[in-house]
């Protein structure tokens, strides 16, 4: 074997700490070096053209090369060991500078260092083995879990570029949260007004015949991985044809059953045959079986009647079970609130007139229970509110995180009430503030320049306490540790942290995708990869993987579209890198325990063989299987033990 080792001076950086002369007479010596060259600056032109031409003549059979790190050319230098007929796995690199050159002071021991550190990548690349990267069709279609701001987002971009992108959405309505608020922080734009051409394009737009819409649907399998998923999606029945619905609502005044609006959190009614609120998209009712008389037994064709298109009501619609097929998939699921009711002394649930912020929400909405208007439960205006922030957030016994938006919806809400109730009090309880960003401030600066509100900072949730006292809340609280105080109030709002939705651990369940500790889709890093989550091919946008505004939903559900644009094009083949853990099946005993290692959940067990099987596709050659394994079933292509025992000894020599 014939091993050729190249030394990059790097200008001063490696040259003026490390005498290659000297690394040359410690290098010659050793078994298999078949030549020694330095060279000024081997990642520049001059010296990738010297690199290729000069293995293009030495051809040896293994290369070491002494740089940089290799995060920087270690891609660089295969490139030209491949255009130069040889394996590119056929390398080992040696980082000098980064390790040696730019933290040893002394030349001398910083020479020693870099020959130990070649030494031993000599012994490892002589057992290097020649790799191969594999190539898979890919299908480019994408399929959306999600029809709020970030996965319609990403639906649109896709769809935009020619990609085929299904949206599966459980509720019969698109827009998610936004859409049931009538003014949006920070600049009171209106919720459906400022979504209305995303889902307008989605519907009916240039691109829109590339946009399934699954509404009333969810997904309840999913197998394959990157490139090639199948999921399995259970489409629950609308009972209406929304090819021929015009959606003119004459089957919903008739209808005689009634429920409560879950849309609007129980403070209203809504027929059996309804539209959630007025202006929802798509414009068409859906027919809720639990309530429905006809679809419970009884006689009643009320809406049938009523309706003017013929065969637009359709009672004979059966739940279906179908299959779609993507490349990548989107989680867009969104995000929920903290159960206010695990917070007693607060009073929600058990006292009249305390809201979460989600229903004041939709009391302020001119298409919500109260038409916008702001009543008590005794129909009068209030003159007085209390709005509460951190409820559960920042709290060990709750939870921990802060979900940076409540204060400035709280801050919105101060407004709004100011705008509908001139002279209203209203009291703001806080633990901590957040207003960042560049126009977040102007709500905070309006509240605190308000004499009408007051702000009063409490340590502690449970140094609240809301009761009831003639009609009105009487609101208790601590002003320090020895002293308390008390305001009445006609109503209280409460803003809860964002939480992930109750069933986001039965998706991530499906996915395969893993939650972090507070339930969140867990991404792959916070900072640089946000929108990926652990599994490859698997992407988060929104809220379901952290609490977020709009404007950050939206960024996300652009990077996803990014993503998935860039990695799955039409006409190319997906390249697997060879890096990977193979199983041994000779040796395998079928423990199981690589299975539950694996934190890209990339190996499966096969109960026929009763062997574990490791997906190339999904696994990132971490080398947690390898560690794990008790048999020694599994080794890590590029990593085998021997490889790195050869290097240790190299070092130690």
């Amino acid at each position: 074997m014939r091993i050729g080792v190249y030394l990059c001076n790097c200008g001063g950086n490696i040259k003026d700490k490390i005498d290659a002369e000297k690394v040359r007479a410690g290098v010659l010596g050793l078994p298999g070096v078949g030549y020694f060259k330095a060279v000024d600056f081997l990642c520049s032109e001059g010296g990738k053209d010297f690199l290729a031409g000069d293995l293009k003549t030495e051809r040896p059979d293994r290369v070491v090369i002494a740089a940089c790190t290799p995060r920087e050319h270690e891609n660089t230098f295969m490139k030209i060991l491949a255009s130069s007929g040889i394996n590119p796995y056929l390398m080992q690199m040696v980082n000098v500078r980064e390790q040696i050159a730019w933290v040893t002071e002394d030349k001398a021991m910083a020479t020693e260092k870099a020959a130990r550190l070649i030494s031993a990548a000599l012994r490892r690349v002589s057992l290097h083995e020649p790799l191969s990267k594999r190539e898979i069709d890919v299908c480019p279609d994408v399929l959306v879990i999600g029809a709020g701001p970030a996965g319609l987002k990403a639906a649109l971009s896709m769809a935009e570029s020619g990609r085929r992108v299904s949206i599966v959405e459980k509720s019969p309505v698109i827009g998610g949260m936004p859409v049931r608020y009538e003014e949006l922080f920070p600049s009171m734009e209106c919720g459906p007004c400022m979504l209305e051409p995303v889902l307008s394009e989605v519907l009916h737009g240039e691109h829109s015949e590339n946009i399934e819409l699954l509404t009333l649907s969810e997904a309840v399998g999913v197998i394959g991985s990157y490139g090639n998923f199948t999921v399995k999606i259970k489409k629950r029945p609308r009972y209406i044809d929304a090819e021929k619905c015009i959606g003119c609502a004459e089957c919903i005044g008739v209808c005689p059953a009634s429920a409560e609006n879950e849309f609007n959190y129980g403070m209203n009614e809504r027929k059996a045959i309804y539209v959630p609120f007025a202006g929802a998209l798509p414009n068409i009712p859906s027919i809720d079986e639990t309530v429905c008389l006809r679809l419970k037994g009884k006689e009643c064709s009320l809406c049938l009647d009523a309706c003017p298109v013929e065969g637009a009501i359709r009672f004979d619609e059966k739940e279906q079970t179908i299959e779609r097929n993507a490349g990548a998939v989107i989680v867009a699921t969104g995000s929920g609130l903290y159960d206010c009711k695990k917070i007693p002394n607060l009073g929600y649930g058990r006292l009249s007139d305390v809201y979460t912020g989600a229903e004041f929400e939709r009391m302020l909405s001119s298409n919500g229970p109260t038409e916008g208007n702001i009543k008590t439960s005794k129909g009068k205006s209030p003159k007085s509110v209390a709005i509460m922030h951190c409820v559960g957030s920042l709290d060990k016994n709750h939870i921990e995180y802060c979900s940076g938006i409540c204060c400035q919806y709280a801050f919105k809400f101060n407004h709004l009430l100011g705008k509908k109730l001139p002279g209203v009090r209203i009291f703001h309880f806080y633990k901590e503030l957040a207003v960042p960003g560049k126009e977040e401030f102007e709500l905070y600066a309006h509240a605190k320049g308000d004499p009408n509100t007051t702000f009063i900072r409490y340590a502690d949730i449970t140094d609240l306490k809301v009761g009831s006292k003639g009609g009105k809340k009487a609101i208790l609280f601590k002003k320090s540790a020895k002293k308390s105080d008390s305001v009445s109030v006609d109503m209280v709002v409460l803003c809860p942290a964002v939480v992930p939705l109750p069933d986001s651990a039965k998706l991530g369940g499906i996915l395969g995708s893993p939650a972090d500790r507070f339930g969140f889709f867990e991404e792959l890093h916070g900072r640089l990869d946000a929108s990926q989550s652990k599994i490859k091919g698997i992407y988060l946008a929104g809220a379901c993987q952290s609490p977020m505004d709009i404007q950050s939903a939206m960024t996300q559900g652009m990077a996803v579209s990014g993503y998935v644009l860039s990695g799955l094009v039409h006409g190319r083949k997906l390249e697997i890198s060879p890096v990977c853990a193979v199983v041994d099946p000779e040796k395998c005993s079928g423990c199981r325990v690589c299975v539950s290692v694996c934190p890209y959940k990339a190996i499966s067990y096969d109960p026929e063989k009763e062997t574990a099987a490791v997906n190339d596709v999904l696994c990132q050659g971490c080398g947690t299987c390898v560690a794990a394994c008790p048999s020694g079933a599994i080794k890590g292509n590029h990593f085998t033990t021997e490889e790195i025992m050869a290097e240790i000894e190299g070092i130690l020599r």
